[in-house]
């Protein structure tokens, strides 16, 4: 008889063989970035889906705070503490290394963790590194520079987040596409240049013009713009691990597709996602931009 060689409660799938694929970096990034090669991000919160996306060749995944809604079911990320982002970050983390993933690890600092001092900011982001990010995520622009700085300066990756910030949501008046009119494009085009002066090497854009997007991908030369709900002229693209398998509670944003709907398996929903963005197909203006 054949001895099996499960563990119960299923086991982690094997990561992309380390021949193929390099440890993701950020001069692999920017690489990438120079050869015109498509960035893919996804959100993962625990050690299974993390290690199925490394599989998909997704080269980084977001710890993000949108796990409030998606596994805590809070109506916004606001709720979300610095102990919950530690947390979904060692599961993660953990879980990349149980199956020699290659991915890199970004972490949001949440809401209320980094906007009292520069040193608040370096205290949760040591946290995040320690519990095995490789980068913080912040949102906003104008007063996020200086701390953006601050952290750079001490060895700690930033990727940076402008547009619809979902931690500030109540003060944009909710779920609202940003940089529509020319006094709040020009406000948004001189934040995404002083963060990437500050030191960003990546920036989120969320619900931005995919016109602006592109514009704003050409003038940051230095900090790969990663698009959701901003067209496909951004460096890259993420989406929310729950939305792109359709499995959210609530309604499906416009910018979001489906890509359980064919796919057959988890994997290779992430694996056509992965195809869509680097081939270009995914997200079309026509659908899933303003």
């Amino acid at each position: 008889m054949t001895a099996t060689t499960g563990t119960p409660y299923g086991t982690i799938p094997p990561a992309s063989p380390l021949p193929q694929r390099r440890p993701v970096s950020l001069p692999r990034l920017a690489q990438m970035r120079a050869a015109g090669e498509k960035i893919t991000m996804l959100t993962a919160y625990d050690a299974t889906f993390a290690a199925v996306a490394d599989a998909a060749g997704v080269e980084c995944i977001l710890v993000g705070d949108s796990l409030g809604m998606v596994c805590q079911g809070l109506h916004s990320t606001v709720g979300v503490s610095l102990q919950d982002m530690v947390y979904h970050t060692a599961s993660v983390a953990r879980g990349l290394h149980r199956a020699q993933g290659t991915a890199w690890v970004i972490a949001d600092l949440p809401y209320g963790s980094y906007a009292e001092s520069r040193e608040q900011a370096l205290r949760s982001s040591c946290e995040l590194m320690q519990a095995g990010a490789h980068m913080v995520k912040l949102e906003g622009g104008g007063w996020t520079a200086p701390t953006v700085e601050f952290l750079v300066e001490r060895g700690i990756p930033v990727c940076a987040h402008l547009g619809l910030t979902p931690q500030t949501v109540h003060a944009l008046g909710g779920y609202r596409v940003q940089g529509k009119d020319d006094v709040s494009a020009q406000t948004l085009r001189r934040q995404a240049r002083e963060l990437q002066e500050a030191g960003a090497s990546m920036l989120v854009l969320e619900m931005v013009p995919a016109a602006l997007s592109a514009q704003l991908t050409d003038e940051l030369p230095h900090c790969h713009t990663i698009g959701i709900g901003a067209g496909n002229g951004t460096a890259g693209q993420v989406l929310v691990l729950h939305d792109m398998l359709g499995v959210n509670l609530g309604k499906m944003a416009k910018f979001v597709h489906n890509f359980m709907a064919d796919a057959g398996s988890v994997k290779g929903a992430m694996e056509a996602y992965v195809k869509a963005v680097k081939d270009g197909s995914f997200p079309n203006n026509a659908l899933h931009a303003w």
